[in-house]
């Protein structure tokens, strides 16, 4: 339950479309899955970041940070507290030399376009990535040839307190699938890219290349969570998975994809969570029955089951 007191201070510097309770994170995920937050609230500015985490520090409410939901899986029963989720209100993009600069709700495909625009090379790479810059950076998110670490230079945040922190380069700790702000909770706001100049027609080759590529082996006609699992030292999740001869295997809505077995899709458009975290695990009982490898899931799992 969210103190009425709470609300009504949110309400008064937050849009009413940007404030909503009780909303279905079905609506709000690439998976299509997941119940009710008690308190959805997409912030405009780092200023109105600042006021929301202030405020919810003070009322002690959970807090849950969201970029563009598509690395998550929302349990059946949603989320209690406040999410507050970066989106197109905080996806601001503009350049300056050779850097880009985007609040965190930009998709990456966006930042992508801008930078081939501005003849920027080195984010090729994330042409195809269905996330937000923001959510790029917490996951340390990579496809093909690049990932975030060769090109994140500046990252500034809000923390639980409602205070802003600026990181360098070298400060983020980024790693596979993994950064700093997965272990001190603060709010990604802004990043700061530094890429290199390129030549506009190769940069462009190189993106269409990559769109095709992932076009041609992803099943992106369905709602899914992107790659469900991580990379295991010396194999291919999909790899392990399609030899187990689990492609197509279904847990009510929840399917292994037929195209990319790397995946779990949302092939009916009405899987649960319990259906998809039922899959996940059948998946890992039976590849390491056969390879003796333990898949790990990429997709966080978050909210009451």
């Amino acid at each position: 339950m969210i103190d009425k007191n709470f609300i009504q201070k949110c309400q008064a510097f937050i849009e009413p479309n940007r404030f909503r309770l009780d909303e279905p994170m079905k609506l709000h995920t690439t998976f299509k899955i997941g119940g009710p937050a008690d308190c959805l609230i997409f912030p405009a500015s780092m200023e109105e970041t600042e006021k929301v985490l202030a405020l919810v520090s003070e009322y002690k409410l959970p807090l849950t940070i969201l970029g563009n939901g598509s690395n998550v899986l929302v349990q059946d029963k949603g989320i209690r507290g406040v999410v507050v989720k970066f989106a197109r209100p905080m996806a601001k993009i503009r350049h300056e030399g050779t850097r880009i600069i985007a609040g965190a709700g930009a998709l990456l495909k966006d930042v992508s376009e801008a930078a081939a625009q501005s003849n920027l090379t080195g984010l090729e790479f994330a042409c195809g990535i269905p996330g937000s810059i923001g959510g790029a950076i917490f996951m340390n998110a990579g496809a093909y040839d690049g990932e975030m670490k060769n090109v994140a230079d500046t990252v500034r945040t809000v923390d639980r307190e409602g205070k802003i922190h600026t990181y360098s380069r070298d400060e983020l700790d980024l790693g596979y699938r993994h950064s700093r702000f997965q272990d001190n909770g603060e709010a990604i706001v802004e990043v700061e890219l530094l890429l290199q100049p390129g030549d506009r027609e190769a940069i462009r080759a190189k993106m269409e290349d990559f769109t095709e590529r992932r076009e041609s082996k992803q099943p992106l006609e369905m709602p899914s969570a992107g790659s469900t699992f991580k990379r295991p030292k010396g194999y291919f999740a999909g790899t392990l998975i399609q030899e187990t001869g689990l492609k197509g295997l279904q847990v009510g809505g929840a399917q292994v994809s037929t195209k990319h077995a790397g995946f779990v899709v949302n092939a009916t458009g009405t899987a649960t969570a319990a259906d998809v975290r039922g899959l996940i695990h059948e998946v890992q009982q039976r590849v390491y029955k056969k390879h003796g490898v333990m898949l790990h899931p990429e997709v966080r799992i978050i909210g009451e089951a």
